[in-house]
């Protein structure tokens, strides 16, 4: 005897099995989205001392790209010296001595993951994810049946959180 097999019951195998797959992955974004609220602290950052040699005689103006530095602030210049946030250029031998804030290599790791742009080799992850995302807010509909009362109030909880993400859009 066989049973046909409704839209609601391939939902349901679907969202368990891409759900089980999935768990390493949406522990990860949960995690280093945790860890990118604080991205402009610097909670659980190490410092980390850099030497780099560049060409010499970069003036102030272009060190910031000399160094691959987006926010690089000149501070002072004395002699051959020039000052900046955490950090001197020697301009004599081209020698820069700095120092920046990093996450751990694994939460680093992470977090470049979770930003990553379409220049990023993996970001057909950040795609699949997101799709796979938008399937189970899909599927979750089908877990249950529409004349069940755990439905009705899961739709309840659906609209209410519908109506919190307006407010946090919105407010």
């Amino acid at each position: 005897m066989s049973t046909k097999q409704t839209t609601g019951m391939y939902m349901r195998i679907i969202h368990r099995y891409l759900g089980f797959f999935l768990a390493g992955i949406m522990a990860m974004y949960a995690l280093s989205g945790i860890v990118m609220v604080f991205r402009n602290t610097d909670f659980l950052k190490q410092e980390k001392q850099h030497e780099k040699v560049i060409e010499a005689n970069v003036v102030a103006a272009d060190l910031g790209k000399a160094l691959g530095m987006k926010k690089l602030k000149v501070s002072k210049e004395e002699g051959a010296i020039i000052y900046f946030n955490n950090g001197t250029y020697d301009k004599g031998t081209g020698v820069a001595k700095y120092t920046t804030k990093q996450l751990p290599f694994i939460l680093g790791k992470m977090t470049k993951l979770h930003k990553a742009t379409n220049n990023d080799p993996l970001y057909w992850l950040n795609i699949f994810f997101g799709i796979s995302l938008l399937f189970f807010v899909v599927s979750a509909f089908w877990m249950f049946r529409p004349s069940t009362s755990v439905f009705k109030k899961g739709l309840y909880f659906t609209l209410a959180g519908i109506v919190l993400t307006l407010i946090l859009l919105f407010v």
